[in-house]
């Protein structure tokens, strides 16, 4: 069982430490990855991320880590925005491809309460896997104004203002959650030992 995690360093991302930390506590062996080559070295791959859709994927085409993803075949984290961009397309500050990993839309969140929506908030498991094993009623930390828009990959749906939305998504090798679990205390640290240990 390998645990060697590489962390996707895209420039801006601003929770890049305390994924890496969180991890680390979670048992994970981590490092950053800041070139196409450091691909090769990780059994497993984190995409981290703070900011928008727009900005990120500019960043992940222009400094080869667009093809590394999409033909990375072990498992794969998208965290926040990292699950966004493994998206479709994604319509924050404009229309802007993703890296089509699943086939999903970034949309701006409507509903009846304050956007962004803050705070910890529980998930609704609608299709148990490993990732959820163990945190299936526990609360989760969320920081977000956009929300994925998937009918095929969800494994779990969060409620908010009146409004239902997708908390975490699973295909194949790919994994996301529209949550922080390194902000989400015990429950996190749960949920990342359990993508450590696939």
């Amino acid at each position: 069982m390998s645990k060697k995690i590489g962390i996707t360093n895209y420039g801006f991302s601003g929770n890049t430490h305390s994924v890496k930390k969180a991890l680390e506590k979670a048992g994970a062996n981590v490092f950053i990855i800041n070139k196409p080559l450091d691909f090769k070295q990780a059994d497993k791959v984190v995409i981290s991320g703070v900011g928008n859709f727009k900005d990120a994927m500019k960043v992940l085409n222009s400094n080869g880590f667009y093809e590394e993803l999409i033909n990375y075949k072990k498992p794969i984290l998208g965290i926040c925005l990292g699950m966004q961009v493994l998206s479709t397309l994604g319509f924050e500050y404009g229309k802007t491809k993703g890296l089509c990993l699943i086939e999903a839309e970034v949309k701006e969140m409507i509903c009846e309460a304050k956007v962004p929506h803050m705070g910890f908030n529980k998930i609704d498991v609608t299709h148990p896997n490993i990732l959820l094993e163990g945190v299936e009623n526990e609360e989760f930390y969320f920081m977000h104004s956009y929300e994925v828009v998937n009918y095929t990959n969800i494994t779990s749906l969060t409620e908010y203002g009146g409004h239902s939305f997708v908390s975490s998504i699973k295909k194949n090798n790919i994994y996301g959650t529209q949550f922080h679990p390194e902000k989400s205390r015990e429950a996190g640290i749960k949920l990342l030992s359990n993508f450590i240990n696939l």
